[in-house]
């Protein structure tokens, strides 16, 4: 299919979602675009979290990872299961007790005012690097497969789908996304369960013979025992737990959607629904994987990694499936670009500039400054999407794991060192602590070899980051005095 048809199906479909837009967003107000008025429906909520979860990287490396690491990658979706839970319920009790619209709020009511504003500016740090991470890759596919034919250089391109993300968050935020979130996992889920069925029959094999022959590649592996690698079992299952406890249960952009459900309960079905439809839709995805390996095979493709799903669909398969490959991901882009983009202007709107505690600003006024904020992160995403296009890595899901483990280590810390101690720490030491621990992590990381030998750190650096951020605090911290009058009690009741 002509690069050109491809382009008005990506218009059609962009049409769509603002008219949804349009319909969702009547009557927007901050607390709107902030948190939904806490008024969102819980099932449209977790199904719509499916494509903000995924995003485009998901979409394109967890198959392509499957001719070097098999289904290595379900070990850290039983990982998710287990964060999932504990986000249920020890986080989101918190977070609704407290009642916060940022969810850093509880920082400062635990520790104080520079510990809160740490723990947002790292947020800011890691969500700026991860979405745009993974909005680079999206874009690199859609300047390859449409744009570069009309001769449309790489940041225009950016800057046309920020535009688009612009175009249809500016005015509803949260409440608007809910609804645009939804639309694009349906169209997504689709693209992948259409791309499985026709490979399946292209091939002629069924669902067994399918697995049969990705066992005898090696490409339907689960379970890794070597303790030294990587890819150990124990350290992808538990990296896997912490990685959602963190990802999601201490990121504003996710836990601002489900704080915009008006109940506890219903955001822990929210939470826990999403974590089952998850693992599923990811297992496809792994599947899929290993059909693309195998199909590439049958049609002398030799890209792997993040180039073998785009290849085959736009190049090895019929024009319809071009098209509804290119819809999916976009789809898969959307929810998680729009959904950091919103999220990153709540937090510095609530946590930077303080704008709840503004009392001299009008409405008015804090909807200007907030729209300002929302076109300054745009423009933000699209120098770092420059900078990842220059870097150029090959697979952005290892660059964006990475990436956090180095920034969401301190948040892990220190939500966790809040939680699980009653401990009270030196406010104002601790930007240092949570600065030096993932230095060192850098640094045991570059030295591994030297330090650890044969043993291989992988996604346990963020484990290793949160450790060092928590002993850091527990250095500088104290316990809490108790009061004459309360030890009076306490000396009282022991009597009785």
């Amino acid at each position: 299919m002509s690069p050109l048809m491809l382009f008005s199906f990506v218009i059609g479909y962009f049409v769509i979602l603002l008219i949804v837009a349009n319909r969702t967003s009547r009557n927007s107000n901050n607390e709107s675009f902030f948190i939904g008025n806490r008024s969102s429906n819980w099932m449209l909520v977790a199904f719509g979290m499916i494509g903000t979860s995924l995003s485009g990287v998901t979409f394109v490396s967890v198959p392509g990872a499957v001719g070097k690491e098999s289904f290595a990658y379900f070990q850290i979706t039983i990982g998710y299961l287990i964060g999932y839970a504990v986000i249920a319920y020890v986080l989101l009790p918190i977070y609704y007790r407290l009642n916060v619209t940022s969810i850093y709020n509880y920082l400062s009511t635990r520790f104080g005012f520079r510990s809160y504003k740490t723990g947002s500016a790292f947020f800011i740090l890691s969500r700026t690097l991860g979405a745009t991470a993974r909005l680079y890759l999206v874009v690199e596919i859609l300047q390859y497969s449409i744009l570069e034919s009309f001769h449309v250089p790489f940041w225009l391109t950016t800057v046309i789908i920020l535009i688009m993300i612009l175009l249809y968050t500016y005015k509803g935020g949260v409440k608007t996304i809910v609804w645009t979130d939804t639309l694009q996992t349906t169209c997504m889920l689709a693209g992948l369960i259409i791309c499985v069925v026709f490979i399946l029959n292209k091939m002629g094999l069924s669902f067994t013979d399918s697995l049969g022959q990705m066992r005898e590649k090696g490409y339907s592996k689960i379970f890794f025992t070597d303790i030294n690698s990587k890819l150990f079992f124990v350290k992808q299952i538990v990296a896997g737990a912490f990685i959602t406890i963190t990802m999601t249960g201490m990121d504003q952009e996710m836990m601002q959607k489900n704080l915009s459900v008006k109940t506890l309960g219903n955001s822990k079905k929210n939470v826990l629904t999403l974590s089952v439809i998850l693992a599923i839709v990811l297992m496809l995805f792994l599947f899929l994987g290993g059909l693309l390996y195998l199909y590439a095979g049958e049609q002398n493709v030799t890209v792997t990694g993040d180039k073998l799903f785009p290849e085959i669909a736009l190049h090895h398969m019929p024009p319809l499936i071009s098209v509804i490959f290119i819809i999916a991901l976009i789809s898969a882009l959307f929810p998680s670009a729009d959904g950091a983009i919103t999220a990153l202007t709540s937090s510095f709107c609530i946590d930077i500039l303080g704008m709840k505690r503004r009392e001299d600003w009008t409405e008015p006024e804090k909807k200007k400054v907030r729209q300002r904020i929302h076109l300054t992160v745009a423009f933000i995403f699209l120098v770092f999407v420059m900078i990842f296009k220059w870097v150029n890595d090959p697979s952005m899901i290892g660059v964006i794991l990475k990436v956090a483990a180095y920034t969401y280590g301190p948040l892990l810390g220190l939500f966790s060192f809040g939680i699980l101690t009653k401990r009270k720490v030196i406010d104002k030491l601790v930007p240092v602590v949570c600065v030096l621990a993932p230095v060192i992590c850098f640094f045991l990381d570059k030295f591994q070899k030297d330090i650890f030998g044969n043993y291989q750190i992988g996604l346990e650096l963020l484990i290793i980051n949160g450790f060092l951020t928590f002993m850091g605090l527990l250095f500088i911290s104290k316990p809490v005095a108790v009061s004459a009058e309360v030890k009076s009690l306490l000396h009282d009741g022991t009597d009785k």
